[in-house]
């Protein structure tokens, strides 16, 4: 539970860096390094539910396991575009509105459905193609279906849905520490950053040396 938790928190942060960065290479390195730890996660947290699903399992940690939110990954999709909006077809049936969580930004969508037939779903993209208009965005809900309509920051056709990623990107081999990764990370992006994100990153590595908690990030504006 300890790494499952460590990897909750380093996921936390990246997507927190996301959030504040700028420069389209971090974006790039970022987007990468949280599908490699999303997925690790994916993998410890399922060890987990098995181990406690185990004969024998202490009754401590069967609850514990339960309570983890877990999301099911809408992956399968359609999608078509005008000149001015692109919309996004899920298949996924009974939805509820209320039970909907929505972050556009100018770059990324972030979507999770909650108790739908007593699973989560999330749909997110981390880096389109191009900029959209957060605030002229919308999600309807249909009886089997769920329309996404992106607007367009600007007009013309989009060639892909994904930002085409650079080829510089960090690699996680599979039997790599996941910590190695998010150093060699931070690493880059402290090389590519502006100062605030310099001095935040220091502040970062210096926590960490010193045993404390890295949640200096948190305090980032």
């Amino acid at each position: 539970m300890a790494e499952e938790q460590q990897l909750r928190q380093d996921l936390e942060e990246l997507r927190h860096l996301e959030s504040i960065a700028k420069r389209p290479r971090v974006l790039s390195l970022l987007s990468s390094e949280i599908r490699n730890l999303d997925a690790t996660l994916s993998k410890v947290t399922a060890a987990v539910a098995a181990a406690a699903a185990q004969p024998g399992a202490s009754a401590e940690k069967a609850p514990a396991a339960a309570s983890a939110l877990n999301y099911v990954t809408l992956g399968s999709f359609s999608w078509d575009q005008d000149n001015d909006k692109i919309k996004l077809y899920l298949l996924l049936e009974g939805v509820q509105e209320g039970k909907m969580e929505t972050v556009f930004k100018p770059v990324s969508v972030d979507i999770k459905f909650h108790d739908v037939q007593g699973k989560n779903y999330r749909f997110s993209i981390l880096k389109l193609n191009k900029e959209i208009v957060p605030e002229k965005c919308k999600v309807v809900v249909k009886p089997t279906k769920v329309i996404v309509t992106l607007s367009k920051a600007s007009k013309g056709n989009w060639l892909d849905l994904h930002f085409k990623e650079d080829k510089l990107k960090p690699s996680l081999d599979k039997d790599k520490d996941p910590m190695a990764g998010i150093m060699d990370l931070m690493k880059n992006m402290y090389e590519e950053g502006d100062d605030e994100m310099k001095r935040t990153i220091a502040k970062a590595w210096s926590d960490a040396r010193s045993g404390k908690t890295a949640d200096s990030l948190r305090g980032y504006p």
